[in-house]
């Protein structure tokens, strides 16, 4: 019984501590108009969408939108990029100006999980 306690206490707090973050760019920085984008996660695991394993998704970068209904899947679209082979980092394009991104996990089936994982906000800058 002592070691069920511990296995859900050691799930819950991985699940509690999962973090999801931009590694780059950064906040406020500028960039080329193509520039790489790498996620950062901590405490959860990356998995092609189509793969059901508890703690796992993959990444969606929102470009410029609020954040989509969390209990349905999320759009596919330019705003709403979708990181469905397990990929961390991408090579992306957009026109020059400001722009706020987020990251958002979905699971196999590209629906936010029952406690999502958001990333803050950035806004970066696109050079001319």
């Amino acid at each position: 019984m002592k070691r069920f306690i511990f296995f859900v206490y050691l799930v819950a707090n991985v699940v509690l501590s999962s973090e999801l973050y931009f590694i780059e760019p950064k906040d406020g920085q500028v960039v080329e108009k193509t520039f790489v984008v790498k996620f950062g996660l901590k405490d959860f695991g990356v998995a092609p969408a189509g793969y059901d394993i508890n703690n796992t998704g993959h990444h969606h970068l929102l470009i410029d939108v609020e954040l989509p209904d969390l209990k349905k899947p999320i759009p596919a679209d330019s705003n709403h990029l979708h990181f469905g082979g397990g990929q961390t980092e991408a090579l992306l394009t957009l026109s020059p100006g400001e722009h706020k991104l987020r990251l958002l996990m979905g699971n196999y089936l590209h629906i936010p999980h029952e406690k999502p994982l958001i990333s803050k906000e950035i806004t970066i800058i696109v050079k001319n």
